[in-house]
């Protein structure tokens, strides 16, 4: 049974429209990649399974209910977490009170956040503005595992982060996996990508075009959807 399906999903923004007959599913513990360049419909997507925008058309159902008249609320206290793009954490609040803010019972509690990410016990009096790019990004995966999900989505967790940074993050994500966490990432980087999704869909002008392993895409694939 699947956790998460998207049937036929469309959406917009008034009255341009920008997902196209959306569809694909995520099983338990699976991870899967949403690719493609940049403006193809990926944040659109997370957008619409999130319960941020409505739906023109086609369904979205989550651990067998249907959720695509929720708000988004509602569908984060079923068990769907988000680490949105841009981080979005709350820059007044210390990096503690930003993650007991999102806090739910269930197995993740700060103790596991601290050992995933280390320098959040560090920082923990810090107001979150103080915070470098990567331990801002850190900060939100920190917060969103805090509502102890049953779905992780993060939207382009590695951009705009140094190498060095960005190897952290795919380490935990890893770490994610490996704990039986499903997630649904969001990234343009196919080394990465390749080396922890189970599957990958490419989106196109919000359609859409591939759905496979990561490592079975062909080169000349890669490089026609995702300009590599």
């Amino acid at each position: 049974m699947s956790l998460l399906q998207l049937d036929q999903v469309t959406a917009g923004y008034g009255p341009v429209q920008a997902l196209f007959g959306v569809s694909f599913a995520l099983g338990e513990g699976e991870v899967l990649a949403l690719m493609g360049r940049n403006g193809m419909g990926k944040s659109t997507t997370i957008r619409a399974l999130c319960r941020m925008m409505p739906l023109t058309g086609g369904g979205v159902r989550f651990a067998g209910q249907d959720i695509s008249g929720l708000a988004s609320h509602q569908a984060a206290r079923l068990g769907i977490g988000l680490v949105p793009e841009g981080r979005r954490c709350f820059a007044p609040l210390s990096v503690l009170e930003n993650l007991t803010v999102a806090a739910r019972r269930g197995p993740w509690d700060l103790a596991r956040v601290h050992a995933l990410f280390p320098r959040l016990k560090e920082r923990s009096a810090q107001p979150a503005r103080t915070l470098s790019g990567g331990e801002q990004q850190m900060l939100a995966i920190g917060r969103a595992l805090m509502t102890n999900p049953q779905l992780l989505v993060l939207d382009e967790a590695t951009e705009g982060l140094a190498p060095v940074v960005r190897q952290e993050i795919w380490q935990a994500i890893n770490r994610l996996k490996a704990d039986g966490l499903s997630l649904l990432i969001v990234d343009k980087l196919l080394k990465e990508i390749s080396q922890v999704a189970d599957r990958a869909v490419i989106l196109e002008r919000g359609r859409p075009v591939w759905e496979g392993a990561p490592a079975s895409l062909a080169p000349d694939q890669a490089d026609r959807w995702l300009g590599l």
